[in-house]
């Protein structure tokens, strides 16, 4: 059984729509696919063959105001566009529609996860949770925490996937998958900066005080997740994917060159997929 995991990465996830664009070309399927926040977005878009799709929400949209920015942030409340992103663009009667019967007939089970804003527990929604025109998922799960506020599904509130469960290499493994693609957006030895993860507990402590200590403790569940995947790469049953640079881009960093190189990367770095599994 084969697997694919996105980490995503705000803008960085370029690297990421690079990769699994090739894939569709290349005609790679996978048995399990598990996305975390933009990954989860790139998931979608290849489950439903639409190649190209997420390229432009990377290099296009996303210089928008209504995508992300101070003035939305006044505007709505949250830096991010969510509803703008995985509603208004997303929709059926949007600018660049989700074929969603087409990714709910994939016979790839999907995954993706979000983060319970109460509990800091990972959560885990499956693809049959999202319907034409409702993909509150991809929201739940892209939403960073301080930059968004937690989007509320069925009055549960939920934060970025990232914070609890950043590289889901042990979710993989527990649904089967004997061989993994992981796909990262910085390089391997990059690790989490521990002073912005400080400033983002502190911020949410006294509203979510279990997420602010998930925050916390990410750093150490992602190098945790990290040499995991890197022990089972030695052992010829996963294929880590990282950009060897990022171009100088961060979590919300704007710059289409910068964008277009990450992509460029993913895109070439995917040919490694089919050595590996064949």
């Amino acid at each position: 059984m084969t697997g694919i995991i996105d980490s995503g990465g705000g803008l960085r996830g370029i690297y990421g729509c690079g990769v699994l664009d090739r894939c569709l070309e290349l005609g790679v399927k996978f048995d399990y696919a598990v996305g975390v926040s933009a990954g989860s977005a790139n998931i979608a878009s290849f489950l439903a063959g639409q190649k190209g799709r997420n390229y432009s929400f990377y290099h296009d949209y996303a210089f928008r105001s209504e995508y992300m920015g101070l003035q939305n942030l006044v505007r709505t409340g949250s830096f991010l566009g969510l509803d703008y992103i995985y509603g208004t663009l997303t929709n059926s009667d949007g600018e660049n529609p989700l074929d969603n019967a087409a990714m709910q007939n994939s016979d790839t089970r999907f995954e993706i996860v979000a983060t319970d804003a109460k509990t800091g527990k990972a959560v885990y929604f499956d693809k049959a949770d999202m319907r034409p025109d409702d993909y509150a998922p991809l929201k739940a799960s892209c939403s960073i925490p301080v930059a968004c506020p937690p989007y509320v599904i069925n009055g549960v509130p939920y934060f970025d996937g990232g914070l609890s469960d950043p590289i889901p290499v042990d979710r993989a493994l527990s649904n089967g998958c004997k061989k993994i693609i992981v796909i990262l957006t910085k390089p391997v030895s990059e690790k989490p900066k521990q002073r912005t993860v400080g400033v983002a507990s502190a911020m949410l402590r006294g509203k979510y005080p279990m997420t602010a200590k998930s925050i916390n403790t990410y750093k150490e569940r992602y190098l945790s997740s990290l040499a995991l995947a890197r022990e089972l790469e030695g052992q010829g049953r996963a294929l880590v994917l990282a950009p060897d640079s990022t171009e100088g881009l961060r979590t919300v960093t704007r710059d289409r060159v910068a964008l277009h190189i990450l992509y460029r990367k993913g895109y070439h770095d995917a040919e490694k997929i089919a050595d590996f599994f064949f």
